[in-house]
Order: structure tokens, then sequence, then C-alpha cells
């Protein structure tokens, strides 16, 4: 139990530093309001489980080995987040309120895209993935197995999806009261920059 506990609070301090993950449940739940938080948080949520899951099996690991499919997976990452960088950037010059504005019928981006958007941000970081294949066996003792290392794993998923459940209603909130074009271009504007910092950082690492 001890050691559920350090892991526990470990998870916590991992979930709410912020990452792309992060980011695009925020912009998503500013700009197109609580429902389209959700479903963004929804998509990661689903596929940071898929990356713990795969990770407990070991199969996360011969992945990880595989030197093709692990760089094709991070040059993926690195599109996708690029594109998601330049699409938020585009949009903070450009905006003229309809696009990702809160309110019914005004936004664009239907719920299956958020879910996709959110989904593909998770899956294409192999950071995801290399950091449950090294942090989850420091906290199983030996002999533990499968479903220890799966409890841990989905332990990590449902601290994650919390923090995110946090960030859309401190978000949306925000929203509602501060709905002026300058706070969501800022928005745009910031999200973007982090999101291409964060491609950048993943294309130069070794």
């Amino acid at each position: 139990m001890t050691t559920y506990l350090s892991f526990l609070l470990f998870a916590t301090l991992l979930a709410v530093a912020p990452g792309p993950d992060t980011f695009l449940t925020l912009r998503a739940s500013v700009l197109g309001g609580r429902r389209r938080g959700l479903f963004t948080a929804a998509g990661i949520t689903l596929a940071c489980a898929a990356q713990g899951i795969l990770a407990a099996s070991g199969l996360g690991a011969v992945i990880a080995h595989a030197e093709p499919a692990f760089q094709a997976i991070r040059w993926a990452g690195v599109a996708y987040l690029t594109w998601l960088g330049i699409t938020a950037l585009r949009s903070a010059l450009h905006r003229d309120g309809g696009a990702w504005a809160v309110g019914p019928g005004m936004a664009t981006v239907s719920r299956r895209a958020a879910f996709r958007q959110g989904f593909v941000c998770n899956i294409t970081n192999p950071k995801v993935l290399a950091f449950n294949l090294a942090v989850l066996p420091q906290f199983v003792s030996p002999g533990q197995g499968l479903p220890a290392l799966l409890a841990y794993a989905l332990t990590l998923v449902a601290v994650g999806a919390v923090v995110l459940l946090v960030v859309i209603e401190v978000a949306h909130a925000a929203a509602t009261r501060l709905v002026r074009p300058a706070f969501r271009r800022t928005v745009d504007g910031t999200t973007g920059a982090v999101m291409l910092g964060f491609a950048t950082a993943l294309a130069v690492e070794s």
C-alpha cells in the first residue's frame, strides 16, 4: 500500500505537469466549450490507456526496441504536433470569432474530430510509451506480474483523466467570462507556439 500511495503521488505530480495533451484539452475547452473538451480528453484517455496496456503486457517493449517502428511513431508525433501548432497559430491570426467560438451551434469542429485529435495527439507521442516502460516496473515487486503492472498503468490513466477534467472545468469557466476575441486569440497563439515547441523537442531528441 505504501508503494502504491507513493506511485499515486508521483502520478499526480506527473499529470499536473503541462504537456501536449493538457494544452490541446485547454484549447478545445476554451474555444469549443465543455463538451468539446470532454471529447478531446476522452480521446487522450483512451490512447493513454492503450499505451499503458501495451507497456504492461510487454508488447510496448518490443515496439520500443524495434527502431524503425519507434522512429515511425516519433516522426508521426512530430508531424501531428506541428500540424496542431500551425493550425492554432493560423486560427489566432485569422480569428473572426466563429470557428471555435463558445455557444450552441457556433463550433464547427465535430465531437468525433475532437475525440480523434485527442487520441492521435497521445498515441503518436512515443514518450508516453517509453515512460510507462521505464517507470512502471520500478513500483512492482518481483513476482507480482501483469495484474500489478496493469493496475499501476490504469492508475496513471485515471489520475491523468481527473486532471484533464479539472482543466476542462477551469478553462470553460474562464471562457464564459472572457469572451473577447483577444482572449481566444491568445489561447490559440499560446497553444500553437507550445505545440511547435513540443514538436521541435521531439524531433531533435536522440
